[in-house]
């Protein structure tokens, strides 16, 4: 979605300023939704089992090095698919600082969402070049198709023929 944001930017739909600040602060509060249900209600969740896929030796080892290496957890998980809200429920349950907490995930979310947005400005900027490009895939990938399906009817039809003699 930021990059199809950035892709409207880049026609000049909307503004790039406004655009990283909304989702960035988008960003931000989800993360720290995630870090509230975590301080709230993790270490409860974890140790009533109510989380089966989760050993609570693991967990708690996880609790262990967040604790130690939190704030960089926070810093690089914006770069890492995937993490963003278990990252943001371990900071919560670890009970790392609330204020530095939302500090990081905002400047860390603000970066990441302005590389995405600018992505898709560059993308909105350049769609007709883009689009040749995609034109001209296009037509190759249709042609090998059609070549693979040409040959694979000319041997599936010399086989059927063999079996029938």
């Amino acid at each position: 979605m930021i990059v199809a944001g950035g892709y409207l930017i880049g026609i000049g739909h909307i503004d790039m300023v406004t655009s990283l600040f909304i989702a960035t602060l988008g960003s931000t509060t989800g993360f720290m939704s995630m870090y509230k249900i975590g301080d709230w209600f993790g270490v409860r969740i974890i140790e009533q089992g109510k989380i089966k896929f989760l050993p609570l030796d693991s967990v708690h080892t996880v609790e262990r090095w967040f604790r130690h290496y939190g704030y960089w957890l926070i810093v690089i998980n914006r770069f890492l698919s995937g993490t963003r809200a278990v990252v943001g429920f371990f900071a919560g349950m670890a009970e790392v600082k609330f204020l530095p907490t939302a500090i990081l995930c905002f400047v860390s979310a603000m970066l990441w969402n302005g590389i995405l947005l600018y992505a898709g400005t560059l993308l909105g900027q350049n769609w007709e070049q883009i689009g040749s490009y995609l034109t001209t895939y296009s037509q190759i990938v249709t042609a090998l198709i059609v070549i693979a399906l040409v040959i694979l009817g000319i041997f599936w039809h010399r086989r059927r023929g063999k079996n029938n003699a």
